[in-house]
């Protein structure tokens, strides 16, 4: 619960590649400017990786940062170019707001985040978080220097760590650096309970996440393209149980994916209702 409102929170949080955008950020411009084909530059990213016991985004990010060379002045300027060009799915640029408004006639704030293996910098420059849609945005990231350039990674995001985000969801801790998320705390004290998260996401690197927030009674919903029709990642995950639902990555008013995330809202109030009762109940027992 909001302290300064009283009012239920929803968290929902989004992965951002192939989730929100049809394609790898990466891929939409960056790669192809220092010169490489985009499959042959994620092949060099994955030998790197393999060769050198390293992880999957840290060789991704150097990767970006030597092609570099000689090309471009990477720093964070340059990025968030590459991330204004970034396509989102249809309905993506009017969706956040118009959540967030169905939530309020409802009588629930409805907060967006973004956890994401992907570039903060470019995530940072798209259209829709310029206009501030997220409230927090937990993506790699590089450390610049006094210039401005970037000279080494100073967040690595990756499948298996991305759930220490949603603890910080959860606690009302957002800085990556707050010591507080491990703090002891009641669970009807947290401002955000996990049966409140919604997780979307697109494929296996969202699992971990989807699995944390299914077991404590939140929602998953898997997404996909819908103009390719590939729904061969979202009904695997369904078969495992990975996720409670399905639907194609279109973000349009009264489409599949809005008319799901509005009656989880619904189904929220009433839970939150219900547990209302429940503490209440739970008061009167110990007086």
């Amino acid at each position: 619960m909001d302290k300064e409102t009283g009012k239920s929170v929803v968290a929902i949080c989004y992965d951002f590649d192939k989730t929100l955008s049809p394609d790898d950020m990466q891929a939409q411009g960056y790669i192809q400017s220092v010169g490489f084909d985009v499959p042959k530059f994620w092949e060099e990213c994955s030998k790197l990786a393999k060769e050198n016991d390293m992880d999957q985004n840290l060789a991704y990010m150097y990767k970006m940062l030597n092609e570099s060379k000689g090309k471009l002045v990477f720093n964070k300027k340059t990025l968030s170019e590459y991330g204004s060009k970034v396509k989102l799915f249809p309905g993506v640029e009017e969706w956040f707001d118009r959540i967030k408004e169905y939530g309020n006639s409802k009588g629930i704030i409805v907060e967006h985040y973004i956890i994401s293996s992907g570039l903060k910098e470019m995530i940072e420059g798209t259209s829709v978080a310029r206009k501030g849609a997220f409230r927090k945005i937990y993506a790699s990231s590089f450390y610049f220097d006094s210039e401005g350039v970037a000279k080494w990674p100073a967040q690595v995001v990756n499948y298996t760590n991305k759930t220490q985000f949603l603890f910080r969801i959860e606690k009302g801790v957002l800085d990556v650096n707050d010591p507080a998320v491990n703090d002891n705390s009641p669970i009807e004290e947290r401002r955000v309970p996990f049966r409140n998260f919604v997780y979307i996401g697109d494929s296996d690197t969202d699992v971990p996440c989807m699995r944390l927030v299914n077991a404590y009674g939140g929602h998953s919903i898997g997404v996909y393209d819908a103009g390719t029709k590939d729904m061969t990642k979202v009904r695997k995950m369904m078969d495992e149980n990975r996720i409670r639902y399905f639907a194609p990555a279109n973000y349009e008013e009264g489409s599949e994916l809005d008319e799901l995330v509005k009656c989880i809202i619904d189904r929220t109030v009433a839970n939150e209702k219900l547990e209302k009762i429940h503490l209440k109940n739970k008061e009167k027992t110990t007086e």
